[in-house]
């Protein structure tokens, strides 16, 4: 699945919403009655159970700033969501080792659609036509709910660097004693270092 719809979704405690939140504990759903025609707009920050929560998910030292902005938008049967997630998230440099700050913005636009036995009884009823599949295939609505906080989570975890590296590290390679055999001699400068002799 493209990062676009992000990684599959199973049910959550509450089963009318749609998200992750089984995985990641933060829940902040709307129903789909309170979308209008005009729309619906809304704003969610995280408390700091699920920023904890979502730092143990991640592997982050900590997720010190989560929030995001949604507007949905109803399109016959489904549901377009576009938004952005923002957080500031702590990890660990993979050259230095030291601990860095990472500030996530990630763009959100998802589409959820019933599934194709809901979405053919509407068009039993004459209430919406019907269209060929997309490219990207809608998300799965199930219930009358969609779980926002579930989704920021997801799209925060997916924007994350899995290797940070902190700005200016780099990465030194063991000295080489001149004149030594250059394959050996990097072996052997391996092993000299604290850590690296066997017992």
């Amino acid at each position: 699945m493209s990062k676009k719809s992000g990684p599959a979704r199973g049910p959550h405690p509450a089963p009318a919403a749609a998200g992750i939140a089984e995985v990641v504990p933060w829940s902040a759903p709307v129903t789909l009655d309170q979308i209008t025609e005009a729309g619906l707009h809304r704003e969610i920050e995280a408390p700091e159970t699920a920023r904890a929560a979502v730092a143990q998910l991640a592997g982050l030292r900590a997720v010190q700033e989560l929030s995001a902005a949604f507007d949905l938008s109803k399109i016959g049967s489904k549901v377009h969501v576009t938004g952005h997630v923002r957080g500031r998230v702590g990890q660990t440099c993979v050259v230095s080792l030291e601990p860095m700050e990472t500030v996530i913005d990630e763009p959100i636009e998802l589409t959820f659609a019933p599934s194709p036995a809901g979405a053919a009884a509407i068009d039993a009823h004459g209430a919406e036509p019907h269209h060929k599949a997309e490219d990207d295939a809608p998300e799965p609505l199930t219930g009358n709910s969609i779980d926002l906080g579930a989704i920021a989570a997801e799209f925060l975890v997916l924007a994350i660097d899995p290797y940070p590296r902190k700005a200016g590290a780099e990465f030194a390679p063991p000295a080489v004693e001149k004149g030594g055999n250059y394959p050996f001699a990097a072996l052997a400068a391996l092993k000299k270092e604290p850590g690296n002799s066997k017992n």
